[in-house]
Protein backbone atom coordinates (compact mmCIF):
# COMPACT_ATOMS: atom_id res chain seq x y z
CA UNK A 1 0.00 0.00 0.00
CA UNK A 2 1.39 3.41 -0.98
CA UNK A 3 1.43 5.88 1.59
CA UNK A 4 2.78 9.49 1.38
CA UNK A 5 2.48 11.32 4.49
CA UNK A 6 3.47 15.13 4.72
CA UNK A 7 4.21 17.38 7.47
CA UNK A 8 6.07 20.62 8.19
CA UNK A 9 3.19 22.69 7.72
CA UNK A 10 2.40 25.54 10.30
CA UNK A 11 1.70 29.08 10.50
CA UNK A 12 4.10 31.76 9.68
CA UNK A 13 4.77 35.52 9.23
CA UNK A 14 5.17 37.10 6.06
CA UNK A 15 9.09 36.98 4.84
CA UNK A 16 9.77 33.40 7.22
CA UNK A 17 10.61 29.92 6.66
CA UNK A 18 8.53 26.78 6.51
CA UNK A 19 9.94 23.40 5.37
CA UNK A 20 8.00 20.24 4.32
CA UNK A 21 8.82 16.68 4.20
CA UNK A 22 7.31 14.33 2.76
CA UNK A 23 7.60 10.47 3.61
CA UNK A 24 6.97 7.49 1.01
CA UNK A 25 6.72 4.20 1.94
CA UNK A 26 5.03 1.00 0.25
CA UNK A 27 6.93 2.36 -3.43
CA UNK A 28 9.79 1.98 -5.16
CA UNK A 29 10.92 5.94 -4.44
CA UNK A 30 13.94 6.35 -6.36
CA UNK A 31 11.88 5.75 -9.83
CA UNK A 32 9.13 8.18 -8.93
CA UNK A 33 9.30 11.68 -10.35
CA UNK A 34 7.81 13.81 -6.77
CA UNK A 35 5.83 16.90 -6.98
CA UNK A 36 4.83 19.40 -4.64
CA UNK A 37 1.71 20.76 -5.59
CA UNK A 38 -1.17 23.47 -3.49
CA UNK A 39 -4.65 24.28 -3.00
CA UNK A 40 -5.81 27.37 -1.67
CA UNK A 41 -9.59 27.98 -0.62
CA UNK A 42 -11.62 28.37 -3.88
CA UNK A 43 -9.10 27.74 -6.26
CA UNK A 44 -7.82 24.58 -8.00
CA UNK A 45 -4.90 22.46 -7.11
CA UNK A 46 -1.67 24.42 -8.78
CA UNK A 47 1.72 22.30 -9.42
CA UNK A 48 4.86 23.99 -7.07
CA UNK A 49 7.65 22.14 -8.10
CA UNK A 50 8.98 18.68 -9.31
CA UNK A 51 12.00 17.02 -9.16
CA UNK A 52 13.63 14.15 -11.37
CA UNK A 53 14.12 10.30 -10.29
CA UNK A 54 17.81 11.25 -9.36
CA UNK A 55 17.47 14.54 -7.73
CA UNK A 56 19.55 16.31 -10.52
CA UNK A 57 16.82 18.06 -12.07
CA UNK A 58 13.82 20.36 -11.01
CA UNK A 59 11.03 22.31 -11.88
CA UNK A 60 9.05 25.23 -10.45
CA UNK A 61 6.09 27.19 -11.16
CA UNK A 62 7.38 30.95 -11.63
CA UNK A 63 5.58 32.18 -8.31
CA UNK A 64 7.90 30.21 -6.27
CA UNK A 65 11.01 30.21 -8.29
CA UNK A 66 14.49 31.63 -6.20
CA UNK A 67 12.19 31.41 -2.96
CA UNK A 68 11.17 27.57 -2.40
CA UNK A 69 13.82 24.68 -3.04
CA UNK A 70 12.58 21.19 -3.84
CA UNK A 71 15.22 18.25 -3.05
CA UNK A 72 14.82 14.17 -2.12
CA UNK A 73 16.76 11.57 -0.20
CA UNK A 74 16.14 8.37 -2.09
CA UNK A 75 18.08 6.53 0.69
CA UNK A 76 14.98 8.09 3.10
CA UNK A 77 12.22 7.33 0.86
CA UNK A 78 11.82 11.22 1.51
CA UNK A 79 10.79 14.36 -0.12
CA UNK A 80 11.48 18.19 1.06
CA UNK A 81 10.47 21.41 0.19
CA UNK A 82 12.24 24.32 1.71
CA UNK A 83 10.16 27.77 1.70
CA UNK A 84 11.85 30.98 2.30
CA UNK A 85 10.42 34.58 1.96
CA UNK A 86 6.84 33.10 2.17
CA UNK A 87 4.01 35.85 0.89
CA UNK A 88 0.21 35.65 2.12
CA UNK A 89 -0.24 34.30 -0.98
CA UNK A 90 1.58 30.91 -0.33
CA UNK A 91 -1.27 30.43 2.10
CA UNK A 92 -2.52 26.90 0.81
CA UNK A 93 -2.55 23.00 1.84
CA UNK A 94 0.45 21.79 0.19
CA UNK A 95 0.32 18.28 -1.44
CA UNK A 96 3.33 15.60 -2.00
CA UNK A 97 2.88 13.32 -5.35
CA UNK A 98 4.64 10.78 -7.10
CA UNK A 99 4.17 9.97 -10.93
CA UNK A 100 5.71 6.94 -12.09
CA UNK A 101 6.64 8.21 -15.65
CA UNK A 102 9.92 9.27 -16.69
CA UNK A 103 9.45 13.39 -17.66
CA UNK A 104 8.23 15.54 -14.99
CA UNK A 105 4.76 16.82 -15.81
CA UNK A 106 3.30 20.14 -14.27
CA UNK A 107 -0.41 18.98 -14.68
CA UNK A 108 -1.44 17.12 -11.62
CA UNK A 109 -3.95 14.48 -13.06
CA UNK A 110 -0.47 13.02 -14.03
CA UNK A 111 0.45 12.07 -10.77
CA UNK A 112 0.14 8.89 -9.52
CA UNK A 113 -0.17 8.96 -5.48
CA UNK A 114 -1.18 11.73 -3.37
CA UNK A 115 -0.73 12.32 0.14
CA UNK A 116 -3.72 14.04 2.49
CA UNK A 117 -1.70 17.29 2.77
CA UNK A 118 -0.54 19.38 4.97
CA UNK A 119 -1.67 23.17 6.27
CA UNK A 120 0.59 26.24 5.65
CA UNK A 121 -0.72 29.43 6.35
CA UNK A 122 0.91 32.83 6.09
CA UNK A 123 -0.24 35.79 7.63
CA UNK A 124 0.66 39.51 6.57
Amino acid sequence: QVQLVESGGGLVQAGGSLRLSCAASGLMFSIYVMGWFRQAPGKEREFVAAIRRSGDSSNYADSVKGRFTISRDNAKNTLSLQMNNLKPEDTAVYYCAADQRFIVSLNPEEYDYWGHGTQGTVSS
